[in-house]
């Protein structure tokens, strides 16, 4: 039994999952399986997987039911007792797989394990900021308190026990985008987290990419499933209301007035900044303005700006 079983989620990739597949095969720690889901593509995706001959790839094809049933169906046919996700443009160095063994090694009592992510544009990577300062290899963190400025566990830089699926449960297939905070969200209940200090993890930015193209708000995450537990955890209600807020600029970026109040009526608002609370009660044209201005770095901008 392999080590580690690798998950790779892919829909209509052609351009990039032999890339992603490369980065797996050539880790520097070899003992792993790949299960590469392919979710009903309508690409040449298939062909790009099987044009690697490597017997750990394991392909399997459903019918296009979205990321997290494609995730749910490779962690039910893992044979390994770690899971290292990945998703299918994305990629990882090729130490990637030793740091997460040695932390594990030392770490046994720990279930979920992470390492820094950078974002890789066509001229420049970039390394994400996180609301922690680590100066150390290792660190244990709360998830929630670790997670405020960008998210301490990323699809593609989470490796963790399959043992914890029976607290947690699976990806809720019926979030079409954002189901990756409310899995880690899940996650952070009962678990902390060990994260690697080393920009292991390359998230490749592509504009077609669903988290860039996705702005209807009936496919995100409510937030609202979570408000016994918020109640009780100080560290989990900050969170959420960091992420409705989010969810509430974004409404107003898109005229939704439905979804503005929903999430506006949800969230404590003495949990946001000054700034937070003013760009709330912003108009959509200076939103705009300053979404037009942070484009200009040529990163990646987390709101729709039409």
């Amino acid at each position: 039994m392999a080590f580690f079983s690798i998950i790779i989620s892919v829909y209509n990739k052609e351009d990039y999952i032999k890339k992603t597949l490369e980065s797996v095969i050539n880790q520097s720690f070899i003992d792993f399986e790949i299960i590469v889901v392919n979710d009903g593509s309508t690409d040449n995706s298939v062909a790009a997987v099987e044009s690697l001959n490597d017997k750990r790839i394991q392909l399997i094809t459903t019918k296009n039911q979205g990321a997290s049933h494609a995730r749910n169906v490779g962690i039910k046919a893992a044979s390994a007792s770690y899971i290292a996700l990945l998703d299918g443009d994305d990629s990882w160095e090729s130490e990637y797989l030793q740091h997460m063994v040695d932390a594990i090694i030392k770490f046994p009592d720990l279930k979920i394990f992470s390492a820094g992510v950078s974002q890789k544009y066509q001229n420049k990577i970039v390394p994400v900021t996180y609301s922690f300062n680590q100066k150390e290899l290792y660190g244990i963190h709360n998830y929630y308190e670790s997670s405020r400025k960008f998210s301490i566990i990323h699809s593609s830089s989470v490796v963790f026990n399959k043992s914890i699926i029976e607290k947690t449960g699976y990806f809720d297939t019926s979030i079409v985008s954002g189901q990756d905070t409310d899995m880690w969200i899940r996650f952070g209940l009962y678990f902390d987290i060990l994260f690697i200090n080393k920009q292991l993890a390359h998230y490749n930015f592509y504009p077609s990419s669903l988290s860039n193209t996705t702005f209807d708000l009936s496919k995100k995450p409510k937030f609202d499933k979570y408000q016994i537990e918020e109640k009780e955890n100080k560290a989990l209600s900050i969170f959420l209301d960091l992420n409705r807020y989010s969810m509430a600029i974004l409404s107003k970026l898109q005229n939704d007035k439905n979804h503005f109040l929903f999430y506006t009526s949800q969230l404590d608002k003495s949990n946001l900044s000054l700034k937070q609370n003013f760009l709330l009660r912003s108009p959509k044209w200076l939103l705009k303005l300053l979404l037009q201005i942070k484009s200009l770095k040529g990163e990646k901008v987390f709101y729709s700006s039409n």
